[in-house]
């Protein structure tokens, strides 16, 4: 298989998956994480003029993602077993990092290839 091959299956698999957790973005979080880490990857692969923001996009979906689970396993927020609400704001870098993916994707898709 060769390497343009190979990215072009990295690209529709890293959508694939990213597309598939959006559906359930909670359930889905670790095929949205999964999903951006191999888009980046492509990216970096292809040496794509934008490939530092899908390095970012990646990084702050891992990030946000460990952060949702590692917060889930504490209990959750509110309740008697919970965290106190104010701790939700360390979830940010998930919705940031989806946010951005979704931009770089559209823009990829509408835009100059690079």
């Amino acid at each position: 298989m060769t390497p343009e091959r190979r990215l072009r299956l990295g690209s529709l698999l890293g959508l694939a998956l990213f597309i598939i957790g959006s559906l359930d973005p909670l359930e889905g979080s670790g095929l949205i994480a999964l999903g951006g880490a191999l888009l980046a990857l492509v990216a970096h692969g292809r040496k794509a003029k934008r490939q530092f923001y899908f390095k970012l996009a990646a990084i702050l979906l891992i990030v946000g993602v460990a952060l949702l689970w590692i917060m889930s396993s504490l209990g959750g927020f509110g309740g008697e077993n919970g965290l106190a609400w104010g701790w939700a704001w360390v979830l940010l870098p998930y919705p940031a990092g989806w946010l951005l993916m979704i931009v770089l994707l559209i823009r990829g898709l509408f835009g100059r290839r690079d």
